[in-house]
């Protein structure tokens, strides 16, 4: 009986290792996909925005379609936006069968939202406006850095991702109570893309945050950032579901993104931000930056950062033609720099700092005058101009350190080694490692830091010696069983109660029989999905691995070493993945250890044959490129409408030329729109746009 017993628990320790080996490789190969789109999207916007620094517009038109291009957002002027976005012209119809919004708003008016929700119906056009239009105004009075104290209430709880999975914010308010004066919300940032109710979570999200402005606080995630949103899904799901008023919609949702708080500090002790710290975050100069000045952190724009450095010359007390004393004389004349009106007495500060204020002013506009530059916003004192101002003594610093400070905190994932360096694997923030945590926690007196942005397979993980807390509550992220979610209370003691949950409808409609076997049957599950995309990724670089097949097939036999597939494999994918681990089930298993690849590359290009018997060369460039080529779809798209016109075409196709070299008549750039324009509508829809991407290909 004992050896039995022995044999039954090694045999059981075995399988269990197994499962857990495959839950491991799959999950390497979600995130490892994941983390290369993200890659692709930084290169993507690195390449336009190339493109925008080195193109010279040669007319206004052509300087108004690049401002609209990447700044759309910046563009609108306080009162210009409030116009285009206005909400009182928009009539509600006696038809109309869903919630009605009226402010100020009530407890009753979110219990409302919720159960209309829950049934699938849709919030008004009207009333989405008037309420971003409300949490503009609001977050607008907030500070970077929301301090919150568990004095006022029993607990503070903290939420992770939820990237537009509804079910999961349901049952985070079944768990644990709705918001309330004595139930505090701390949201970490990355509310939409993904999922498909993205903007039903902004909506419940920020009607909470004006009921109880004091117990609900959002803060910034990467995915609050327009053109990240281009590519992940949530422009495309407000301009599905308000086609009329969509537009409006998204400029203000990108206004609002971008007044979101940057961090969280729970009784001076615990920091929360979205993503990390690096070696030189400096929660000094993250409270004193105008955060709205950064709609889109992928970009650190450069003409601004010439005006940056003009205000850090003049408040040193130093003009801008002291800097540059052969600047442009023709300019100069017909832009006569303003005389300074004279300074008052340092004695009076705040006089003083109104002086500065102003002059400053005067001279940034003299020189964006000078280079053709309009201002996107409205100077106006909200919080963070205010703590700029009365600090005149302090160091001044230039938008590239902003950004960057920026960045980091939203981009940064932690790691076990010590140091610093470039977050190379999502191409934007940094690794930072435990020492770089010690030491940013012993300078500011901190307990510890909690962060999101990384799925982790239970909802939560800890490292850095438990001072750093990785919280994501998005259940389900990749796949259905793939991952908890969780969120993470903090009482006065500050010790973290974790509840972990999965908005899995799936696994609530098993039979006790089904539930005995649910674990090996969800990794199945999870696995295959796992393998089907990795399947898809090798599928779309098809060319690349057949030549770096060929570099070990020296003789032209057809055949490679197992070992060698597996080497050039990751050369050419770079996703990191433990290849030989997984090679039984993507390889056929050999008698002799040699892979013929041409025919596993058949085999591969046989299960991703389309219906319409694409070539397969042709539809393996359209899988490598499809997501790149459905953003640039919408980055030439401004208007979000879902066709690009012959303008926006025109207009874009200068841009490419520009930067090409090529020379092309407005008339032969009128004949090729022309072309791609299939059914002759005098739009072009992204199957146009697709269809003529295939042919191109094709022909060559």
């Amino acid at each position: 009986a004992f050896k039995a017993a022995v044999l039954i628990q090694r045999w059981y320790r075995r399988y269990v290792a197994r499962l857990e080996m495959r839950r491991r490789c799959t999950w390497r190969i979600f995130q490892s996909i994941e983390y290369a789109c993200e890659q692709d999207q930084i290169k993507l916007h690195n390449f336009f925005s190339y493109l925008m620094d080195h193109f010279t517009p040669s007319s206004s038109k052509e300087r108004d379609f690049i401002s609209r291009m990447f700044i759309s957002g910046e563009s609108f002027k306080e009162a210009e936006l409030e116009k285009y976005c206005d909400y009182e012209s928009l009539e509600v119809p006696d038809s109309y069968t869903g919630p009605h919004l009226s402010f100020p708003l009530l407890p009753d008016h979110a219990t409302a939202l919720l159960e209309a929700f829950k049934q699938k119906q849709q919030l008004h056009a009207r009333y989405v406006l008037n309420l971003l239009h409300e949490t503009r105004k609001h977050l607008k009075q907030l500070p970077n850095i929301t301090h919150v104290s568990t004095c006022y209430s029993e607990e503070v709880t903290v939420c992770g991702d939820l990237h537009g999975q509804l079910d999961d914010l349901f049952l985070i308010f079944y768990k644990n109570g709705l918001p309330s004066p004595s139930k505090s919300y701390v949201f970490n940032g990355d509310f939409v893309d993904r999922g498909k109710q993205s903007l039903e979570i902004l909506i419940v999200l920020f009607t909470f945050l004006l009921i109880y402005p004091k117990e609900v606080h959002l803060n910034r995630g990467n995915h609050e950032d327009h053109m990240v949103n281009l590519r992940y899904g949530f422009t495309k799901e407000v301009m599905q579901k308000y086609k009329v008023h969509g537009k409006k919609i998204l400029k203000m949702i990108q206004n609002v993104f971008c007044w979101l708080p940057l961090a969280t500090l729970i009784d001076q002790k615990v920091l929360i931000i979205h993503g990390g710290i690096s070696d030189t975050t400096d929660l000094d100069m993250l409270e004193k930056i105008q955060r709205n000045k950064f709609i889109s952190v992928l970009r650190g724009k450069k003409r601004k950062e010439s005006n940056r450095n003009v205000e850090i010359q003049e408040i040193n007390g130093e003009s801008k033609a002291e800097a540059d004393p052969a600047g442009n004389e023709a300019a100069l004349s017909l832009c006569p720099q303003p005389r300074p009106t004279q300074a008052p007495s340092m004695a009076n500060k705040l006089e003083f700092s109104r002086w500065v204020r102003q002059t400053v002013q005067e001279q940034i506009e003299w020189c964006r005058r000078l280079v053709d530059i309009s201002e996107s916003e409205d100077e106006e004192l909200t919080y963070s101009s205010m703590v700029s101002l009365t600090d005149l003594d302090g160091p001044c610093w230039t938008r590239q350190e902003e950004w960057k400070q920026i960045l980091d905190i939203l981009w940064s994932d932690p790691m076990p080694q010590e140091g610093c360096r470039v977050n190379t694997v999502r191409g934007g923030g940094c690794y930072f490692g435990p020492d770089v945590t010690g030491k940013i926690l012993e300078k500011y007196n901190l307990q510890f830091l909690i962060r999101s942005h990384e799925c982790k397979q239970e909802g939560y993980e800890f490292c850095h010696n438990r001072k750093v807390l990785t919280i994501f509550s998005a259940s389900n992220y990749y796949e259905i069983g793939s991952n908890r979610g969780a969120y993470v209370k903090l009482g006065p003691d500050l010790i973290p109660h974790f509840v972990q949950y999965q908005a899995n409808k799936t696994a609530h409609t098993l039979t006790m029989t089904q539930r005995q076997g649910f674990p090996v049957a969800l990794i199945s599950r999870v696995e295959e999905s796992a393998f089907r995309a990795l399947r898809e990724k090798l599928f779309a670089h098809t060319s690349a691995l057949i030549s770096a097949f060929k570099a070990y097939d020296k003789d032209n036999t057809g055949r490679i070493t197992l070992s060698n597939w597996a080497t050039a494999v990751e050369s050419v994918l770079h996703l990191g993945l433990p290849w030989r681990m997984l090679r039984p089930q993507l390889v056929r298993s050999t008698a002799d250890g040699m892979l013929e690849y041409k025919s596993w590359l058949d085999d591969l290009a046989m299960e991703q044959r389309s219906q319409e018997h694409i070539q397969s060369s042709l539809l393996e460039v359209i899988y490598r490129n499809r997501s790149n080529l459905e953003t640039i779809f919408r980055i030439i798209d401004r208007d979000h409408s879902g066709l690009i016109s012959f303008e926006e075409f025109h207009q874009t196709w200068k841009l490419f030329s520009s930067h090409m070299n090529i020379e092309l008549t407005d008339d032969g750039i009128n004949d090729l729109v022309r072309s791609i324009d299939f059914n002759k509508d005098g739009n072009i829809d992204f199957n146009e746009f697709l269809e003529a991407f295939r042919l191109v290909k094709q022909s060559q």
